[in-house]
């Protein structure tokens, strides 16, 4: 009985949006349909990839299509290689920043800026003040750190999906360095660096006031985070801390016996390169869940050039060639007929099993054997 009430729902539904399409002439389809009863087919990316966009590339992924920003413009690539969109965006330090499906170019110490998703830009950002960093979130709510005068040492200015201005926070102290907005568009985290260390300010969007602060005196915090649950992970020189809602902070990880190298974040996983002080390339490589457990720890020699996690894996791009690992840094093995990573220079970890890397002149595709 109730089978067939479902079916005779399932089917009415069918029949009005059969109906609805054919009206309004946009054609049918089905693809919401067909996705309740099959799984979604993986994602096959083409071996190879022809970015044009200029010197000093750097990347992103933008859920099953990749981007790249240069000094020449922006370009996205669908999984099969495939151009999906093509801008020109002069930049001389060219940055992108992405989260899911939409991505912010921007040019460190230039004045423009561009909001895109896999098939058109957004919005565009002209500043009157040089633009030092700039972030988004999984919303398309974004934000831009400023130089200002005037008195100021800094501004930072939040932007809505639909590019307009919605908050604006000015700093009198301490120079802004970078600031990211919460999942739930409800706070702005602002690192700054002052006379006695690094100071992070937190911002709620309904407030001018500062909410509150967090100081490490005598620290140098180089980069700051928003994890799942609205906890914002600082990295700095010395530790990993998790920095909660409520303002309570929690140490995860202390190097502070080692010098930082590269660090990386994604799907839950954190891996730090953590270098011997004054032993050349030697030290260890890390790997944790978002909550500091240690999952994994093996000793390196070599110097790591990039290095990108998905939380499926992690790839690291060292001097003497690619090397792929699982959370728990047992070495996997990348797929028989894979490409040469000769001449690469920058790893990104996508889902499934794939590992973008790219050099000036070649992007290729590289797959963990399954």
């Amino acid at each position: 009985m109730l089978a067939g009430i479902a079916g005779s729902i399932i089917s009415l539904a069918v029949l009005t949006y059969i109906a609805i399409a054919l009206i309004s002439g946009n054609g049918l389809n089905m693809s919401w349909f067909t996705g309740m009863f099959s799984k979604r087919a993986p994602v096959e990316y083409a071996n190879e990839y022809h970015f044009d966009v200029g010197r000093d590339r750097v990347f992103t992924s933008l859920g099953d299509s990749l981007a790249a920003a240069g000094t020449l413009g922006i370009q996205v690539l669908d999984a099969g290689g495939a151009e999906t969109l093509k801008v020109p965006f002069r930049m001389s330090v060219p940055a992108i920043y992405a989260q899911g499906s939409q991505a912010i170019a921007f040019d460190i110490g230039g004045t423009a800026l561009r909001v895109f998703d896999d098939a058109s830009i957004i919005t565009s950002v002209e500043s009157n003040s040089a633009i030092i960093a700039a972030s988004i979130n999984k919303n398309g709510w974004f934000c831009v750190c400023v130089q200002e005068g005037g008195g100021y040492k800094g501004a930072v200015t939040v932007y809505n999906s639909k590019g307009s201005e919605v908050y604006r926070a000015r700093l009198v102290s301490g120079y802004v360095l970078s600031a990211v907005l919460s999942p739930d568009n409800k706070s702005l985290a602002v690192l700054n660096l002052t006379d006695e260390g690094s100071r992070i300010t937190f911002y709620s969007l309904n407030s001018e006031t500062p909410e509150r602060m967090f100081d490490l005196p005598g620290g140098l915090i180089i980069d700051i985070r928003y994890m799942p649950g609205n906890s914002l992970l600082v990295v700095s020189t010395d530790s990993l801390i998790l920095l909660d809602k409520n303002g309570t902070d929690k140490e995860l990880f202390n190097y502070s016996g080692g010098l930082l190298g590269k660090y990386t974040t994604g799907g839950g996983l954190i891996a730090l390169h953590i270098l011997d002080y004054g032993v050349g390339y030697s030290g260890r490589l890390v790997a944790l869940g978002e909550d500091g457990k240690l999952l994994g720890e093996i000793d390196t020699d070599r110097e790591i050039v990039s290095m990108s996690a998905c939380g499926e894996f992690l790839a690291v791009l060292r001097s003497d060639g690619l090397f792929l690992y699982d959370p728990r840094l047992d070495s996997l093995p990348p797929s028989k007929g894979s490409g040469s990573t000769a001449g690469a220079a920058y790893v990104l970890a996508l889902e499934g099993g794939a590992v973008l890397a790219a050099g000036d002149n070649s992007a290729v595709v590289m797959r963990v054997e399954s």
